[in-house]
């Protein structure tokens, strides 16, 4: 059964499980799961998350509440927040990120780049560090992080590429055994006040 934070008929705020698809791709992805779940014939998807991460996602139940959701998305009016555990210490508790990032479609990488051509675009990110702890095998820090922009794989590549990656993301570079990426969609909130929230599960923490 899924998690279901909010449902209004129009909208609905719902816990996606590490491991299942966000987008519209046949059986077992989130939206074939709530229609069985709501038993609703529309499932409009606004946002993605990787399949490997978890946590709150907002889908539309018709196609006007979709229109003004994607708009929201697309003017950055639909706040996303996300926790992360990361390799190492950031040299500020608090900052920005604002890299050029080229997706390779071939390869599903993205990649950060020193100038603007085809295929580039800006990504920008807000962190700020929660806690940092030293282990044996090495330094590791719980962020907290607001996406400015939406880009694929934004907040993995853009720690990697400061010799940061997130904790158990091979693809970009972590060494560490870990259960998926440590990576979790915290929190979403609506230009209208509406606010949508869920903490990890256990054993994400550092």
């Amino acid at each position: 059964m899924l998690q279901i934070l909010y449902n209004d008929g129009h909208i609905v705020a719902v816990v996606k499980p590490a491991g299942v698809l966000s987008e519209d791709k046949g059986e077992g992805s989130m939206p074939a799961l709530l229609r069985a779940e709501l038993g609703c014939a529309y499932i409009g998807c606004v946002h993605r998350l990787d399949r490997g991460v978890g946590g709150v996602m907002v889908y539309a139940l018709d196609q006007p509440s979709c229109g003004k959701l994607s708009a929201m998305v697309a003017s950055h009016q639909m706040v996303k927040e996300y926790l992360a555990v990361v390799h190492g210490c950031l040299e500020s508790p608090k900052g920005e990120m604002r890299d050029l990032l080229f997706k390779d479609s071939a390869r599903n990488k993205s990649f950060v780049v020193k100038r603007m051509r085809k295929g580039v675009r800006e990504a920008v990110l807000h962190y700020q560090l929660l806690e940092t702890i030293e282990r044996e095998n090495g330094t590791f820090s719980l962020v907290q992080i607001r996406l400015e922009t939406g880009r694929s794989h934004q907040i993995r590549v853009q720690f990697s590429s400061r010799k940061m990656p997130l904790v158990g993301d091979r693809r970009y570079g972590s060494r560490e055994d870990a259960d998926g990426v440590k990576l979790w969609s915290y929190r979403i909130m609506l230009p209208d006040g509406k606010v949508f929230c869920c903490d990890p599960p256990e054993g994400f923490s550092i």
